[in-house]
């Protein structure tokens, strides 16, 4: 019995070590990260992901562009005049952002198993009243195993979530990938009193769909990076003090 209760607590340490070692370098991730807004991730390229596979889809024929001679238009132009729409590294084009989420989920959980397993052995090949003479102090083997068990589990969870931003901000071309796409990014600050609100999109738009006023929806980015907070003295009061944050992450209860 002493053997089984130091090899369940060995099992038990060894456990107790695996979960704290999965949970390290999380913990010292947000260590350092105490007062600090969550990162935002960083715009990588999806073909490298793991699990990425390339879309094939059916093309149409490349339209063929005809110069005329001695002509100012050309076929497939959008208008006489040159595109004012940003196109080049530099150029600046206003982002509409527009976010209005309403998340609601709920789920339950419940599990219940019953198990019994009752085994004995009532005659043994007929040397069992011999060997009750032998041994009058043996169980009965009749009832030599009797094992109940019974598990149950109930979880449940539920999700109200509901968002609503809409703002304006410019944002700069600071690359244009080879096959046109454009990667744009903009930062927008604004003060009041003591309290700083910051704007921050980023990510990767086509070219046609910027409209003709150089302005482009939120919705019409892709890896989207949109950040809106703020610091200064309401967000500070806000957000727990600092011994509050490392005891909440150290604490495993």
């Amino acid at each position: 019995m002493k053997k089984i209760q130091q090899r369940a607590a060995s099992l038990m340490a060894v456990a107790v070590t695996a979960t704290a070692l999965s949970a390290c370098s999380s913990t010292i991730d947000r260590l350092t990260t105490i007062n600090e807004p969550p990162p935002l991730s960083a715009i990588e390229n999806p073909t490298t992901q793991p699990g990425y596979k390339p879309v094939r889809l059916p093309m149409p024929e490349p339209i063929a562009y005809v110069y005329q001679p001695n002509s100012l238009w050309r076929n497939g132009a959008r208008a006489f005049f040159e595109d004012q729409r940003a196109a080049r590294v530099g150029d600046i084009l206003t982002v509409n952002v527009t976010i209005d989420d309403k998340a609601e989920v709920g789920n339950a959980t419940q599990r219940t198993r019953t198990a019994n397993e009752d085994m004995g052995i009532d005659q043994l090949a007929g040397f069992g009243t011999e060997l009750a003479k032998l041994l009058p102090n043996m169980p009965n083997l009749g009832g030599l195993i009797d094992v109940d068990s019974t598990t149950t589990t109930v979880g449940s969870g539920q999700v109200d979530r509901e968002e609503e931003i809409n703002t304006n901000i410019a944002a700069v071309v600071t690359q244009v990938l080879p096959n046109g796409n454009l990667v744009i990014e903009g930062r927008q600050e604004i003060r009041v009193n003591f309290e700083v609100r910051e704007v921050i999109v980023a990510g990767i738009v086509r070219p046609e769909d910027i409209t003709n006023d150089n302005t482009i929806d939120s919705q019409k980015i892709a890896e989207a990076r949109i950040s809106y907070g703020g610091r200064g003295q309401i967000t500070d009061v806000q957000q727990p003090r600092y011994g509050q944050q490392f005891l909440d992450i150290l604490l495993p209860f």
